[in-house]
């Protein structure tokens, strides 16, 4: 004759729910006698039983969803091989759609403020921002040193940057260069240049050492009507600032950006 096995937690569990064979049954009423711990945990899970019971019985009485039933499960179980077709479809779509546009772009992919973009850039940006918003509207002391000295400004803060700077061309977009100041930066000092358009209208280019040996993309954010973009090349942060328009701020970016990788690498470039 076999041995009748121990009486374990499932036992006790399959006794609650009234899952057990009557011979099995009355051999654990006979060891909850024996054994008051054991009836009490048995007793307190009748209980919770109960309690559910109680808490989930208006939903006993609510129709089956219809998303459940089993005959709409199984149909969209066919349909679901179509499904997964149209999602690889649109991904595709998508994916291509982005390296087009990534494409049209002549340096590197825009990164928005909420992007991943590294914290040292952001950081870069709000001092741009911060030195926009407090030299751009001065009308007697715009600038430190005027464009007319604009080979003197250029050394003096390419040897207090401890890189060297150039002072990009952007007639071409309208804007002439008015000069230029050294700025306090976190670690050490940032060059600012100032550039105006025929109406007046101002924007700045803002550049100061970076710890970044590798290049990063165009980074793009905004605070109000003030528009600006930032990037790291060769240990340098660059960040283009005004109020004009996100696109327009753009191209004048990627000139910089030109022009900078153009006299960085001719020894005879004005610096």
């Amino acid at each position: 004759m076999t041995a009748e096995r121990p009486i374990g937690e499932d036992d006790l569990h399959a006794y609650v729910d009234g899952h057990l064979r009557p011979e099995r049954r009355a051999a654990i009423d006979d060891y909850l006698k024996a054994h008051p711990d054991a009836a009490a945990q048995v007793s307190s899970y009748v209980q919770h039983r109960e309690e559910l019971r109680q808490r989930l019985s208006a939903k006993g009485s609510e129709p089956i969803p219809t998303r459940l039933r089993v005959a709409n499960i199984m149909a969209a179980r066919k349909r679901s091989p179509l499904r997964d077709w149209q999602r690889s479809a649109a991904a595709a779509a998508i994916w291509l759609l982005v390296g087009s546009i990534l494409g049209a772009t002549s340096h590197a992919w825009i990164v928005s403020k909420s992007g991943s973009a590294n914290d040292g850039t952001q950081q870069v940006g709000q001092e741009a921002i911060a030195a926009y918003r407090t030299y751009v509207t001065e009308t007697a002391h715009p600038v430190e040193v005027g464009a007319s000295q604009e080979a003197h400004l250029v050394q003096w803060l390419s040897r207090r940057v401890g890189k060297p700077l150039h002072a990009p061309d952007l007639t071409g977009q309208g804007y002439r260069l008015i000069g230029g100041r050294l700025l306090p930066a976190e670690a050490s000092p940032a060059a600012l240049f100032m550039y105006e358009d025929s109406s007046g209208r101002r924007l700045t280019l803002y550049a100061r050492t970076d710890k970044e040996e590798s290049s990063s993309s165009f980074r793009f954010e905004s605070q109000g009507d003030i528009s600006a973009f930032s990037w790291i090349d060769k240990n340098l942060s660059y960040v283009i600032t005004g109020r004009i328009d996100r696109n327009a701020l753009l191209k004048i970016a990627e000139t910089v950006y030109h022009q900078s990788e153009t006299v960085s690498s001719d020894p005879r470039g004005k610096l």
